[in-house]
């Protein structure tokens, strides 16, 4: 996973003194609650949904360190949706310090029925928010 995305929806993280491991790192784990900041926002952002109106999960995550964060870096989360399904949507991540990629990482989200608690199609206005800012083609 190479990525390099300019333009993207971009929200600053905060590194907590908790998040790091015995080294001062933050620990590799951390790294998807980052992931997860940045896919609220955009959902509250971009989507103008409610996450808690928004059902879905999480099939996949993928994580690539370039270096170690520390706790007085200054963080930030770019990311952008690549790739809409009939289901789901892939997004990918940068993340930043004061402009330096750090890592990458890239989701794969499946929207689920609220009722049935089954994959369903994604939610015409939920996809049509996705392909106007993302300058999708479909």
């Amino acid at each position: 996973m190479d990525s390099d995305i300019d333009n993207a929806f971009t929200v600053d993280v905060h590194v907590r003194y908790s998040d790091l491991d015995t080294y001062n790192h933050v620990n590799n784990a951390v790294y998807a609650t980052y992931l997860e900041e940045a896919r609220i926002a955009y959902i509250d952002e971009v989507l103008d949904v409610d996450v808690n109106d928004f059902t879905f999960v999480v099939a996949s995550l993928e994580l690539s360190f370039e270096r170690p964060v520390e706790m007085t870096d200054t963080l930030s989360v770019a990311l952008e949706t690549t790739n809409l399904g009939r289901s789901s949507a892939t997004m990918v991540y940068e993340l930043r310090d004061a402009g330096e990629r750090v890592a990458t990482g890239e989701t794969t989200l499946v929207y689920v029925d609220p009722d049935e608690k089954r994959p369903a199609e994604l939610p015409s206005p939920i996809r049509e928010s996705i392909v106007a800012f993302e300058g999708l083609e479909e």
